[in-house]
């Protein structure tokens, strides 16, 4: 079988891209508090958390279209940048700093790829399906998990309260309610611990 060497060609130019992932850093440290992550590794663990954690999902869901959600999540960071999740400033401007970017970057890909993978975006953004909102629950809980692994460290550098993770929670027991259980129990322990200030 012929390789179409255009689309070949848009579909290296895209993995070639996307590689800048690498280099952008989040606030969130690894588990043994030795450096931040970066976006390619959270997608990563978060796709991998998707396999693993299916089974407590609230509702039955495509784990392959819960991974590839997982995976291409935060592409648009690549020119949008993190946002870190407790900065209401640049939380203002993220949504038209986002969209200009997913019209780039999935724009690169051949036209079905493009739709796919900006259908996949979206329906991430709005939280509307059963995948969007399992997805949506293990980008909450993730970071929460390392921040309970690492001892506290981004919450403490930053003067988190606990308030702050319970708002940014809120709708994590929408997707699954079992890692809510458990993201309650961790956020209740790092209070105690005074890993996040207790208000």
């Amino acid at each position: 079988m012929g390789i179409n060497m255009e689309r070949f060609q848009a579909q290296i130019e895209f993995i070639l891209e996307v590689d800048k992932m690498k280099s952008i850093i989040r606030q969130t440290y690894i588990a043994d508090g030795t450096r931040k992550e970066n976006d390619a590794e959270h997608s990563w663990h978060m796709a991998l958390m998707c396999v693993i954690f299916c089974e407590y999902a609230n509702e039955e869901i495509d784990v392959l279209k819960t991974v590839k959600m997982a995976m291409i999540h935060d592409l648009v960071e690549i020119d949008a940048g993190d946002t870190y999740a407790y900065d209401s400033e640049d939380n203002k401007t993220k949504e038209m700093r986002e969209k200009k970017a997913a019209n780039r970057i999935f724009g690169l890909l051949p036209q079905d790829l493009e739709s796919e993978f900006r259908g996949l975006w979206e329906e991430f953004e709005a939280q509307e399906t059963n995948e969007s909102k399992f997805v949506n629950a293990l980008d909450k809980v993730q970071p929460l998990l390392l921040n309970d692994a690492s001892g506290g460290r981004s919450w403490l550098e930053h003067g988190i309260k606990v308030s702050q993770v319970i708002k940014r929670n809120e709708f994590t027991a929408d997707g699954s309610k079992a890692l809510w259980q458990h993201a309650k129990q961790l956020i209740a322990k790092n209070v105690r611990k005074k890993n996040l200030i207790d208000g």
